[in-house]
């Protein structure tokens, strides 16, 4: 059997329904025609993508992996194929919330000056991936390793952690704050990319409420609010400046490590020449690469 588009379009409606039926609707399809689909992939790859045990389908381990690699197949289909792009072919780098700090607008001012015909795009994706576990992206600015099979990560630098809590409130008076300060007040933390959790205060001494977010802009509402105080890096405060909200060094957190992640082989020819220039823009650390899963 030959493996179509439609096959992967049905696997990855599956995951993200979670329930045939849902599943073939969102694909005009009856729901005997969408389980032949599914048990045609199933067949070619001699594995078993969903368990079919309970009402509430879940993917298998092997159906997981495939089903990112098959986001990551539709992604670069449905790019070929746009009309608008179809004259150029745009080099995508993503990132979660505050790209590089400071040296954003320097790499994108850099990259158009040295490749005036590769567009290099700039996206924010809220995910932990920024994308690049859904092929949405060729390159990636995350701050936590990612755990993702044929995925690259290269640690860049290490950036400081800053607290961020309302412009007119007390907090904003002190030089320097320290977690001890920000846990008598609610934490915003954003549970779909963040990476600030409970775990970074000592246990017995967290914060006893939180406000949940889903990205930097609510984030930054609820601060600006007077609603909860936050935790970030210093790169936030360079990207994402706010009247209302005052940026204070954080005396006893850890830094966080950022880093870029890349697909392996490369997704866009010009990758190769976007992690040089990133190099040549970032001031070195020392950085390693490691593979996440071969």
């Amino acid at each position: 059997m030959t493996v179509e588009l439609r096959h992967l379009r049905a696997l990855v409606a599956i995951a993200e329904e979670g329930n045939l039926t849902r599943a073939a609707a969102r694909l005009h399809l009856t729901q005997p025609a969408l389980s032949r689909t599914l048990q045609q992939l199933e067949a070619h790859l001699r594995i078993r993508l969903v368990d079919r045990s309970t009402h509430h389908l879940e993917l298998t381990p092997a159906g997981l992996v495939f089903r990112d690699r098959a986001r990551a197949a539709l992604t670069a289909v449905d790019a070929a194929l746009d009309p608008d792009q179809a004259a150029t072919w745009p080099l995508r780098l993503g990132h979660s919330w505050s790209a590089l700090g400071p040296h954003t607008t320097t790499l994108l001012r850099r990259w158009r000056q040295d490749h005036p015909d590769v567009p290099l795009e700039l996206l924010r994706i809220d995910d932990r991936s920024a994308g690049l576990g859904q092929g949405s992206v060729d390159v990636a600015v995350v701050r936590e390793r990612l755990a993702i099979r044929g995925v690259h990560t290269e640690r860049l630098l290490a950036e400081p952690r800053v607290a961020a809590v309302p412009a007119d409130g007390p907090l904003a008076e002190r030089a320097t704050l320290t977690l001890a300060d920000l846990a008598e007040h609610p934490v915003a933390l954003n549970t779909v990319s963040g990476t600030t959790t409970l775990d970074l205060w000592p246990s017995g001494a967290r914060p006893r409420a939180t406000v949940a977010v889903a990205n930097t802009d609510d984030w930054l509402a609820a601060i600006a609010a007077g609603r909860a105080v936050g935790v970030t890096t210093s790169a936030t405060t360079e990207i994402h400046p706010h009247p209302a909200v005052a940026y204070r060094p954080l005396a006893d957190a850890p830094a966080v490590d950022v880093h870029l992640a890349w697909r392996e082989p490369p997704s866009h020819p010009a990758v190769g020449a976007l992690l040089d220039l990133v190099h040549a823009v970032v001031p070195a650390e020392g950085p390693g690469i490691v593979g996440a899963g071969g």
